[in-house]
């Protein structure tokens, strides 16, 4: 099976790439024509080393793939390629600028001023905002190399009081552990995954949510994890879902009968081998002194990037509707935006557990502070949302995917206290 990138989908950003890392070392030629001339060669040096961590990766994307490349090798390359790239992104808007003075200068010659009345004194410019720029480019790459050295791991256990309107006394203080988003795929070693388990089983819950995308592309991922996995605690069970990640859609198959037997493995080693209790489109009934909680389980359904829709809530939730409590996992937020919210029959469903966004692994989470670009595609991306008597938790992840850090939107841990709400 093979899943690599072709030579003609690789020119364009190949293209972009030689075109950006010229641009830019002008700044750097600029920002160094006037130190000594081995400065000058370390710089130059220094600048083209990492610049050839971009070049690597598109030649392995090119002969390996992307999906065929595991380890640590691929997320340092990878990594460092995106962290240099940004870099020089950011350097680029100073030197537009520049540019953009340097055409009004020449413009301004044609009315009969001389260029150098319009040239400043000492430094120039350029080198002034080439050093500028560059200075914010390598604070960026800094920061980016510290999201894939401690981001990524910098696991956050985010406790949560959950208010359910008339909550019967015997599911007050039912602690729930959420997790989402693992992107088996991504790990180097099991260390991080070990680490997860611990800081699952520490909690002591009596129910734990799995909210979908165990792995990026193939089931084959989840074997070195699954004696892992396996040692995750509950006082009920482990109740998972699937993520659009889940079906297998984004790897290249050499036919429909490969992709869904590959789907069935990682259906058989859930429910088999994790001994999870995977929902698909079904609930389950937990009963105390004939009071009832439904934990209500949909496929993926997804509105806001056409990822695809696979489940059916209607399907999901025949015969709970009569419950006291009504739990719902579902992958996608966008879902509880365009279905759970707002259609009537499921207004009963009191709280909805999602993931699916990872805050985009990158973004600002302080006091008075709260952005991610997450927040440009959904509009619920992170964290506790309110509709009427309806809640939406959306996990932030707890592995990643593409970018293999977290700057600024830690993995997490959802921890959930159900708390009795008068109506």
């Amino acid at each position: 099976m093979q899943n690599k990138f072709s030579p003609f989908w690789m020119f364009f950003p190949a293209f972009v790439i030689i075109l950006v890392d010229i641009y830019v070392f002008q700044a750097v030629r600029s920002s160094f024509s006037d130190t000594k001339i081995y400065s000058q060669r370390l710089a130059y040096g220094i600048y083209w080393l990492l610049s050839s961590f971009t070049y690597i990766t598109l030649l392995i994307l090119l002969f390996k793939g992307y999906v065929n490349w595991h380890g640590w090798s691929k997320n340092l390359v990878v990594g460092i390629a995106q962290a240099v790239f940004l870099g020089k992104v950011l350097v680029l808007p100073f030197l537009l600028v520049d540019d953009f003075f340097r055409l009004f200068r020449w413009v301004f010659s044609f009315f009969g001023a001389s260029s150098a009345d319009l040239q400043p004194k000492g430094i120039s410019r350029l080198q002034f905002l080439s050093r500028v720029g560059l200075a914010l480019g390598s604070i960026s790459f800094g920061a980016f190399i510290y999201g894939i050295v401690r981001g990524a791991y910098n696991y956050k256990i985010r406790k949560i009081e959950l208010p359910i309107t008339n909550l019967p006394d015997e599911f007050n203080a039912l602690k729930i552990v959420q997790i989402s988003d693992l992107h088996l795929g991504s790990f180097a070693n099991a260390t991080p995954v070990e680490k997860i388990v611990e800081l699952i089983n520490e909690q002591d819950a009596d129910i734990v949510f799995f909210t979908g995308d165990l792995v990026n592309y193939k089931a084959t991922e989840l074997t070195p994890y699954i004696s892992i996995l396996k040692k995750i605690k509950s006082k009920t069970s482990v109740y998972s879902i699937l993520g659009n990640h889940d079906y297998g859609m984004y790897a290249q198959w050499n036919d429909k009968a490969e992709m869904e037997q590959n789907f069935a493995t990682l259906i058989d080693i859930q429910k088999n081998e994790l001994g999870w209790d995977l929902l698909i489109d079904e609930h389950r009934i937990i009963e105390r002194n004939n009071k009832k909680l439904a934990i209500i389980g949909v496929q993926y359904i997804g509105h806001s990037l056409r990822f695809g829709k696979y489940g059916n809530l209607k399907k999901a939730y025949e015969n709970a509707e009569q419950a006291d409590v009504q739990l719902l996992l579902s992958h996608d937020p966008s879902h509880w935006d365009f279905e759970v919210s707002q259609k009537e029959a499921f207004k009963n469903i009191q709280a909805t557990f999602a993931g699916h966004t990872h805050g985009f692994q990158f973004g600002i989470e302080i006091p008075g502070i709260k952005w991610s670009p997450s927040q440009y595609v959904y509009p619920h991306w992170a964290g506790l949302y309110k509709n009427e008597n309806q809640y939406l938790y959306v996990n932030r992840g707890i592995g990643f995917l593409g970018y293999p850090g977290r700057l600024g939107i830690s993995p997490e841990i959802s921890v959930f206290t159900l708390k009795n709400k008068p109506a």
